[in-house]
């Protein structure tokens, strides 16, 4: 095990770290200020309509860079200053500025591999997945596996699960295996279950289960972790597949305008892919990538791989030091653990993946050693659950400003919403989610009950009581485009506009709160809020040009914005089909 000196060396380091860090932010905004036109900028942004994020100066004209950093922020004619002849001018055109987008929950490597599935997503009947595997399986006859993922529980009716049969209809021959669009609740035809050995006396895993139907024969619904009896069995991509998928994923984050991302899973395993991108000049995204700790405890490895992580990735493209683990599972397979019974079935309360002290002893742990920790909680007992350990952590080690992370919260008890800001507990959470369509009015709010439902995704609650929230989206869940989570984070509506008046309307954020939930307090949930999140002197220069003001139109619109450009350190790593402004001096 990693020693209790190595620890506290490590601590050193990080204080270190930090105090060069803000010597650097200082130098950098001491150098900006005294700035003339003999020590021109690299590139400078004019005539646009800069949205900072900073509460001083929320709005500029335009700003200058140097390298990979902000030089200057401010009117167009002080920003003259920094131009010279080789100063290359970007002309915004009285466009919208903003700080690059950060998701601050995503599955980076699942979501890449996938844009080469089947897409089941927006598939509303089991026709329409009949008809998109089966014409998958007739345009790749070599793959030896079907896999895909999107589909959603209305989708087949008040059993809200689908039957291997609905598959072996169109594909008997190969095994296909389609997960759920929350990634909790998986789905095998006949050939897959066979493959994976699954038959009606196989038990459940342990954190899963095997859905059978009245005369005990497998259905091919497969819930939690009973779904990796079959992943297990499935060819693996090899290293060329992954990065061909990653370049891909890469491109259409920075299509999003998303200049980081924060991975809560599955990407741990794949960092050196990641270097080897950021290597040969192909990495244009930032990565804060969490190892994923499994139930039942915290084991000396564990340590091990997260220590080696830390130590060897912790710069500004790729940084480790961070740990995601998970409590429960999703209100839709009542799987996420409540305080008490689900309304549509009160013989069903959820179940913790965690023995509490097993998890409690865990968290002390790893606060211990500073490092970041995310933790799914999506029903209300874990979200307690979570909350407990944290605030036991920082009473037992007296760390402050640890900034743990609790992912999700579908659901949250009222007397723990104040608890959010009370700890310093951040609200990672997922607008995106709450898509009021008929999975969440009619099978989500079910499940959940209405008493639970009028606190659903309590976002402005939790801010209005001290809390920070910070967005992203879950992709593969759902799509990582940010323009659609922060416009249902603002309204609560469908793109059609419903329910009339919204989904929980009084939980809505103000469009303000929406984007800084997406860039500033991305930045702090991320603990780089010193670099990122806001357009100011001395951070990275990482903004986004888009095609629409968000604060000119309609909040309904808000999901048909398109990114201009994107840039990233400095460098312009996406701009659009579309004519951008002209470039001069």
């Amino acid at each position: 095990m990693i020693t209790e000196r190595k620890s506290s060396a490590w601590r050193l380091r990080r204080l270190a770290a930090g105090a060069l860090a803000a010597l650097c932010f200082m130098a950098a905004n001491a150098a900006a200020a005294g700035q003339t036109a003999t020590s021109p900028a690299d590139k400078v942004v004019v005539h646009g309509r800069i949205y900072t994020v900073n509460e001083k100066q929320a709005w500029a004209e335009a700003l200058a860079i140097r390298g990979e950093r902000i030089v200057a922020v401010g009117s167009d004619k002080e920003i003259d200053a920094y131009r010279g002849s080789s100063t290359q001018v970007i002309d915004a055109a009285g466009r919208l500025v903003l700080p690059g987008f950060e998701d601050c929950h995503i599955h980076f490597m699942d979501g890449s591999i996938g844009l080469d599935q089947v897409d089941l997503n927006d598939a509303k009947t089991v026709r329409e997945i009949q008809k998109r595997v089966k014409e998958y399986a007739a345009s790749h006859p070599k793959e030896p596996w079907i896999t895909g993922m999107g589909w959603t529980y209305p989708t087949f009716g008040a059993a809200a699960l689908p039957d291997k049969k609905i598959l072996d209809e169109v594909v008997p021959d190969r095994p296909v295996y389609l997960v759920a669009f929350d990634g909790h609740s998986s789905w095998a035809n006949s050939k897959a279950l066979a493959m994976a050995g699954i038959t009606r006396e196989t038990p459940d895993p342990a954190n899963g289960k095997i859905v059978h139907d009245a005369n005990g024969e497998p259905t091919g619904a497969l819930k939690e972790a009973a779904g990796d009896l079959v992943a297990s069995k499935m060819p693996k991509p090899t290293r060329a597949e992954r990065l061909a998928a990653l370049r891909k994923g890469i491109h259409e984050a920075n299509k999003f305008g998303l200049t980081r991302v924060h991975s809560a899973g599955q990407d741990f395993e794949y960092l050196d892919l990641y270097d080897e991108l950021r290597r040969s000049g192909e990495l244009t995204l930032r990565f804060y990538v969490a190892y994923f700790l499994d139930p039942p405890e915290l084991r000396t490895q564990d340590l091990e791989k997260i220590e080696k992580a830390r130590q060897t990735y912790h710069d500004e493209w790729i940084a480790g030091g961070v740990v995601k683990t998970m409590l429960d599972g999703v209100v839709e397979a009542h799987t996420a653990a409540m305080l008490t019974p689900y309304s549509d079935d009160p013989s069903q309360i959820g179940k913790m993946f965690w023995e509490p002290d097993k998890y409690n002893a865990a968290i002390v742990e790893l606060d211990k050693r500073g490092l970041q920790i995310f933790t799914h909680a999506i029903g209300e007992k874990a979200v307690r659950t979570a909350l407990d350990a944290y605030e036991n952590a920082a009473r037992t080690n007296h760390t402050h400003d640890a900034r743990p992370r609790i992912e999700h919260i579908e659901t949250v008890a009222a007397d723990d919403i104040p608890r959010f800001g009370k700890l310093g507990v951040i609200a990672s959470v997922q607008p995106l989610h709450l898509y009021p369509d008929e999975d969440t009015l009619d099978i989500w709010a079910r499940n959940a009950g209405p008493e639970r439902a009028q606190r659903a995704w309590s976002f402005h609650s939790i801010a209005a009581n001290g809390g920070r929230l910070a967005f992203g989206s879950d992709w593969p869940v759902v799509t990582m485009n940010p323009w659609k989570g922060l416009q249902t984070g603002v309204t609560r509506k469908t793109s059609e506009g419903k329910p009339e008046g919204g989904f929980v309307p009084s939980e809505a954020v103000s469009l303000e709160d929406g984007i800084k939930a997406y860039t500033l307090g991305a930045a702090f949930a991320g603990r780089r809020e010193q670099q990122e999140g806001s357009l100011a002197a001395g951070k990275l220069a990482d903004l986004i040009i888009v095609d629409q003001d968000l604060f000119k139109i309609p909040a309904s619109k808000i999901d048909k914005t398109q990114v201009v450009l994107t840039m990233v350190g400095g460098k312009v790593v996406y701009e659009s089909s579309k004519p951008r402004a002209s470039e001069g001096k």
